[in-house]
C-alpha cells in the first residue's frame, strides 16, 4: 500500500496531465461533430483492419478441412458422371429401376510420399484400408491417372505410379479408339510411352489419350496425355509413341482411387476361361 502511495505521489503531475487532457478529448469529441465523425472513421478503420487479419488468419487455418471437404465432394461427383455407370442395355418396368447402375465410385486422399526420379516410383496416401481401399485399385487426379495400388494398411496405401517401368496402363486414341499400353521408359517424369498401337491406325501430334474399357482399374475415357511426338521405322508393326502426361507429378498433391463394384465378378467369369484352356 505503502508503495502504490509513494507512485502516485512521486508522478501525480504526469497522471494529472493524463486525466484532464483525456477529460479534454472526451469534451472535444462529444460536442464537435468533426471531430467526433473524424475518431469514429479513425477507430472504424483500425477495428475493421484487425478484423481482416483476424478473419485472414483463421480462414488460412482452415483451408486444410475446405480441401477435405472439396475432395470429398469431387469424389462424390465424379461417381455420378457417366463412365462410372454401367449400362445394362435393358430397361424394366419399375420405377426405381434404371438402364445405368453404378459401377465406379472414388474415395479422396492425400498425397503424403512421393518421387519422381528414380526408375520405379511410388507414392503414399493418407487413407488405407479403413477407408475401403485395396489392392490393385486404379488412382487418378484431377488432371489425369496417376497409378495402381499396391499395398495397404489400415491407415495408408502406397501406389506403382504411372512412372514405374512396372507399371501398365490400358488406354486408347480418344478419336478412333485405337488401343495401346501406357509404359515409362525412365527418363523424364513429364512424358510416357504408348506401346502396341497398330501401324495401320492413322495418328497425329497432340492425339489424345485415354484410359480404355479393357481395364478393370479405370473406368473408359480417363484423362491420360496427349501425343508428343510418334514415329514408324520401317518393318516395324507398331507405332512409337511418345505421350506428354496431363498429370504432374512434382506437384502431385490430391488423389482419388477407383472401386470398381463389379470388378470382382468380372475376373472370377474370366478366370474360369482361363481355367478351360
Amino acid at each position: 500500500m505503502r508503495n502504490l502511495i509513494f507512485f502516485f505521489y512521486k508522478y501525480y503531475t504526469f497522471i494529472l496531465f493524463f486525466v484532464l487532457e483525456l477529460f479534454s478529448f472526451v469534451i472535444l469529441y462529444q460536442y464537435n461533430n468533426y471531430q467526433r465523425a473524424s475518431f469514429l472513421n479513425f477507430t472504424g478503420g483500425i477495428a475493421s483492419g484487425f478484423y481482416e487479419s483476424v478473419n485472414s488468419t483463421t480462414n488460412y487455418f482452415g483451408l486444410r478441412n475446405i480441401n477435405d471437404s472439396l475432395l470429398a465432394e469431387n469424389a462424390r461427383l465424379r461417381a455420378q458422371m457417366l463412365n462410372s455407370y454401367y449400362q445394362s442395355g435393358f430397361t424394366q418396368t419399375s420405377i426405381n429401376d434404371t438402364v445405368y447402375k453404378q459401377q465406379y465410385s472414388y474415395i479422396s486422399a492425400n498425397v503424403v510420399n512421393n518421387s519422381v526420379t528414380k526408375r520405379n516410383n511410388y507414392i503414399t496416401i493418407d487413407k488405407g484400408a479403413l477407408a475401403g481401399i485395396e489392392p490393385d485399385m486404379g488412382v487418378i487426379s484431377s488432371n489425369g491417372v496417376v497409378g495402381i495400388v499396391t499395398s495397404v494398411s489400415n491407415h495408408f496405401a502406397t501406389i506403382r505410379s504411372a512412372l514405374n517401368a512396372n507399371t501398365k496402363i490400358s488406354c486408347m486414341l480418344k478419336k478412333n479408339s485405337a488401343f495401346g499400353s501406357l509404359e515409362w521408359n525412365g527418363d523424364d517424369p513429364r512424358f510416357s510411352s504408348i506401346k502396341y498401337v497398330n501401324k495401320h491406325v492413322p495418328i497425329t501430334s497432340n492425339d489424345e489419350i485415354v484410359t480404355s474399357n479393357f481395364s478393370t482399374l479405370f473406368p473408359q475415357g480417363i484423362p491420360v496425355g496427349k501425343i508428343y511426338s510418334h514415329s514408324l521405322d520401317a518393318g516395324d508393326n507398331f507405332h512409337l509413341i511418345k505421350v506428354e502426361l496431363y498429370t504432374d507429378f512434382s506437384t502431385l498433391k490430391n488423389v482419388y482411387v477407383i472401386r470398381n463394384i463389379y470388378k470382382t465378378e468380372q475376373q472370377t467369369l474370366e478366370s474360369n476361361l482361363k481355367s478351360d484352356n
